[in-house]
């Protein structure tokens, strides 16, 4: 049997992570500056994180939801505390897409409707519900496009409202830093005007902050800087730092109903030892702080660069897009092959940063320099 060939690989295998820094199974060190898509939020290999989940391992690996798991409370308190949604609710399931489908379906659930409006170079995920709301045609599959989703201009409001005001909107979705899409964000204007909309008509607004959220932008939710409360929040990637994990915040309009949701794997033992240790983590070495200090920092210092092809550096924290005047591949493969740093990419022209949220000013400027050399 063959693996189904379904990625474009750098031919390097990865051994071993420290922070932001990892090595090839050759022994050959590369900067980190895309964390994995996200995921690694507390840097590769933290010392606190490996002990919690081996002590965990040895203990009891998994056990189904259908008995009491402390850890599932603990997660959800101190996770409440340090975002400051103590009194939403917090359902746990295994990754992006799954945070994104049952927001989906608990929004239909609540208010009846069949209709969802999401911005266009939206990503949500690949599973059924989360792919028609991600505006890409070529990963939705026939089964999939059921014409549930209207996709509209991110930042125009008046689109979104004309929509909202015919009546069958059950849910707005929304990244309010787009990553896929190009690093593209949504402005304080847009989204107090859509939460009003939908506070008005009884439509949720969810917040997609599967790759925005948890730190990266300096503050625990890419939202909080908009100054708008949604009424459901879907976490992962950074939750676990490369544990499988994916949660859904919700808010006290919602009334659990017993079979509504569920889910065998999601919330177990391993996953919240690996979120817990995240949450210790990003609390004693103040890495949501870090990431507005070092993103403020990375960010100017490639204005201030002035680098050849570089058109545009727009984002937020450790949220960063870089666009040029053509295509990133070639770029990117210098990066990687020549100087040995991963970035990742959107659309065409954009290399995207991810970054750890340990990363420091040093290894930022080394970034630049490395970037520099393959420009």
């Amino acid at each position: 049997m063959k693996l189904f060939d379904v990625y474009p690989l750098f031919d390097i295998a990865i051994a071993r992570g420290k922070g932001c820094h990892v090595w090839d199974d050759k022994g050959e060190e590369y900067l980190d500056l895309y964390g994995g898509h996200a995921v690694i939020s507390i840097g590769h290999s933290h010392p606190h994180y490996v002990k919690m989940l081996s002590e965990q391992a040895g203990r009891l690996g998994f056990y189904s939801n259908s008995v009491v798991n402390p850890l599932q409370r603990q997660l959800a308190e101190r996770l409440g505390r340090m975002c400051g949604y103590d009194d939403y609710s917090l359902f746990l399931i295994n990754s992006g897409a799954e945070a994104n489908e049952n927001a989906l379906k608990l929004a239909s659930f609540y208010n009846g409707r069949t209709r969802i409006l999401a911005a266009e170079k939206a990503f949500h995920g690949r599973t059924s519900l989360a792919v028609e709301a991600t505006n890409n045609p070529k990963i939705i599959a026939p089964v999939n496009a059921c014409g549930h989703v209207t996709f509209l201009p991110l930042n125009d409001l008046d689109a979104w409202k004309t929509e909202i005001e015919k009546g069958d909107v059950c849910a707005c979705i929304l990244e309010c830093i787009q990553g896929v899409g190009g690093i593209r964000m949504a402005t304080p204007e847009f989204a107090q005007g859509l939460s009003a909309i939908c506070q008005q008509t009884d439509t949720v607004l969810i917040c997609d902050e599967i790759q925005c959220g948890y730190g990266r932008t300096g503050r625990f939710f890419a939202h909080q800087w908009l100054g708008i409360r949604p009424d459901l929040i879907t976490v992962a990637k950074g939750i676990g730092n490369g544990f499988p994990m994916g949660g859904l915040i919700i808010s006290p309009r919602f009334t659990p109903v017993y079979g509504q949701l569920g889910t065998t794997f999601g919330g177990n033992h391993l996953a919240c030892s690996a979120a817990l240790a995240v949450l210790d983590v990003m609390e004693e070495e103040h890495l949501v702080e870090n990431a507005d200090k070092v993103g403020t920092y990375l960010i100017r210092r490639l204005r201030e660069a002035r680098l050849p092809h570089v058109v545009e550096v727009r984002g937020r924290g450790l949220m960063i897009g870089i666009e040029l005047d053509m295509p990133y591949k070639e770029v990117r493969n210098r990066l990687v092959h020549d100087q040995h740093c991963f970035t990742g990419c959107s659309g065409t022209n954009t290399l995207r940063l991810l970054p750890p949220l340990c990363i420091t000013k040093a290894d930022a400027d080394d970034f630049i320099e490395r970037l520099q050399k393959s420009l």
